[in-house]
């Protein structure tokens, strides 16, 4: 099997990044975004999905974090596309619960071509909580629009409850990284192209 990883840069006037990975790894990562509570994020993120993920990012966090964030998400929805090339065998649909005390979060995952997000559930509020001193609750949002966009795939992600701003955040990572893991896994049964149409 042809080995499934990628590398993208991106440099703008607001942030430069790298992104590398390897669908096929072991959840291994180096993340360095400048922006702490993210960093654990993605970290959180390539240890559930077991993919290899290194993460090099600066930018204008000074103004405000959103821009790194945002593109580092980009960068990884990109690297997820390429690394996925054709996406023959591979299991194509999945789903995934996580909890996190009293948060759980459900993620349903499509790897379809076709780009698409659905997010609902967190609490009224979690868009304005400053989670960690850097990383405003609004941008959960951002960051998985900008990975389901830039991947191609089609995502369903509910908060079914939650009242600690930490705990409703990295439960929806988790229980993206679980969905996404079994999503892109080979299934040996699986011939060539999971779609009727022949194509995603």
């Amino acid at each position: 099997m042809a080995k499934r990883s990628a590398r993208i840069e991106r440099a703008t006037s607001e942030s430069s990044i790298v992104v590398e990975l390897n669908l096929d790894g072991t959840g291994t990562s180096s993340i360095t975004t400048g922006v702490p509570f993210y960093d654990h994020m993605l970290t959180t993120l390539s240890r559930h999905s077991l993919i290899d993920l290194t993460v090099q990012a600066t930018g204008d966090i000074d103004v405000d974090v959103h821009h790194t964030v945002e593109d580092t998400a980009i960068c990884f929805g990109e690297a997820l596309r390429e690394a996925l090339g054709d996406k023959a065998g591979i299991a194509r649909f999945a789903s995934a619960y996580v909890p996190l005390d009293e948060a759980l979060a459900r993620a349903v995952i499509d790897i379809s071509g076709r780009p698409y997000l659905v997010h609902d559930g967190e609490p009224e509020g979690q868009e304005y909580h400053l989670i960690g001193g850097h990383f405003t609750g609004s941008m959960t949002r951002h960051v998985f629009e900008a990975i389901a966009y830039h991947a191609g795939i089609c995502v369903h992600l509910d908060v079914i409850r939650g009242r600690d701003p930490h705990h409703i955040v990295e439960a929806q990572f988790k229980a993206f990284a679980r969905a996404l893991r079994q999503a892109i896994a080979i299934d040996d049964r699986v011939e060539g192209i999971p779609s009727t149409k022949g194509a995603l």
